[in-house]
């Protein structure tokens, strides 16, 4: 699916509906259980994702995204504590789930700067297909 594709909630939702994301929910809060976890991106997709699904199946402790840099202190999104990129470490997490349809370079990047030497796991939050996953690195 390219990028042009997906533009409203409406598709991020029937996309997520085709890869059965809820499925992949339920095994990834039996996965992660009492572990922390900040979510990463605060756009479109996680706003179709947060609307459609029950995310408190998770311990969200904050979102983080690069809007939120020099952001207030007690500022929220969609109900958790606001981060940027670079204060993810302090709040100390064990997973931070990257909330983006294209999310291999955005991995590439958390891993290469703000989660350099930190033993957080960064992982995606959806399961997206293999051949996808593949078109999106040779694209």
């Amino acid at each position: 699916m390219d990028k042009k594709t997906l533009r409203d909630n409406e598709d991020f939702i029937r996309y997520l509906e085709r890869i059965n994301f809820q499925k992949h929910l339920n095994k990834l809060a039996k996965k992660l259980k009492d572990k922390t976890i900040i979510i990463y991106g605060a756009g479109a997709f996680f706003n179709a994702l947060n609307e459609k699904y029950d995310l408190s199946v998770l311990n969200i402790i904050a979102i983080a995204d690069r809007k939120f840099i020099n952001h207030e202190p007690e500022l929220q999104y969609a109900g958790y504590k606001a981060c940027a990129p670079d204060e993810i470490t302090s709040l100390k997490p064990d997973y931070v789930l990257v909330s983006m349809l294209y999310f291999v370079s955005v991995i590439e990047d958390l891993e290469e700067t703000c989660l350099r030497s930190s033993k957080i796991k960064i992982k995606p939050l959806i399961n997206k297909p293999f051949v996808e996953v593949w078109k999106e690195i040779w694209s």
